[in-house]
């Protein structure tokens, strides 16, 4: 691949229970770039990312920069914080070192001590974190996140957000993001794919956020407000 593409996504299409989820997705993402998948639920986002992983059965073609790293952020992992197991024995399911885990959850805000707290007792923002620390073991190049504000109240999202915001520049990372903050879309990303099992709009939120669009990806009772850039 050439270009400075990381990613080729070309006539994607998925189907599950012989039902169609994706129809002919095709995108690009070019290092350093931050794409933000958005749509209504059920539109296909989080069959994507699964997809892209190579997690779904597909056809057409997902071109990968040879030898990437991949790091993932799932939308929900609620049975974890059932399972009494401290931050460290969560880490060392990835065969993390104590080394390297204190060292990715210093990256996230979190001080060597919360190594040894149960992760049952944090709260779900400062699980959301734990979670992007550790998809940042083995150092990936480009991470996937599912809604990583899920769950989280207002002063929790807009914590990992900037945290995101800080670890894309620190670590010259490239991010696919699903979201449904359209605040978000516009403060953070480069493209946007807006999606709802087929491509409604792709391209820089400025250019392609259109009353037209968002009423076509989420239905006339949007609601839409141009963004005003400075």
């Amino acid at each position: 691949m050439t270009d400075d593409f990381v990613l080729k996504v070309k006539n994607l299409n998925v189907r599950i229970n012989n039902q169609n989820i994706i129809k002919n997705l095709s995108f690009q993402v070019k290092k350093g770039d931050v794409v933000t998948i958005l749509g209504p639920n059920g539109a296909g986002k989080t069959v994507l990312l699964r997809t892209l992983l190579g997690l779904i059965p597909y056809e057409g073609g997902i071109e990968w920069v040879s030898d990437i790293k991949i790091g993932y952020v799932p939308q929900r992992l609620p049975f974890i914080k059932d399972i009494p197991l401290s931050i460290n024995d969560f880490f060392k399911l990835k065969k993390s070192s104590e080394k390297e885990t204190k060292e990715s959850l210093d990256s996230v805000g979190f001080r060597e001590d919360y190594i040894k707290k149960k992760i049952g007792d944090l709260s779900s923002g400062q699980f959301q974190r734990i979670l992007i620390a550790w998809a940042l073991i083995r150092s990936p190049e480009v991470l996937l996140f599912d809604e990583p504000t899920t769950g989280i109240d207002i002063s929790g999202e807009e914590t990992v957000y900037n945290l995101l915001a800080r670890l894309k520049q620190e670590r010259n990372l490239t991010m696919l993001l699903v979201t449904h903050d359209l605040s978000v879309v516009y403060k953070f990303s480069t493209d946007v794919i807006c999606l709802n099992k087929h491509l409604i709009c792709y391209g820089p939120p400025q250019k392609v956020l259109t009353l037209e669009s968002l009423q076509q990806l989420f239905g006339e009772e949007v609601k839409f407000y141009q963004h005003k850039h400075k």
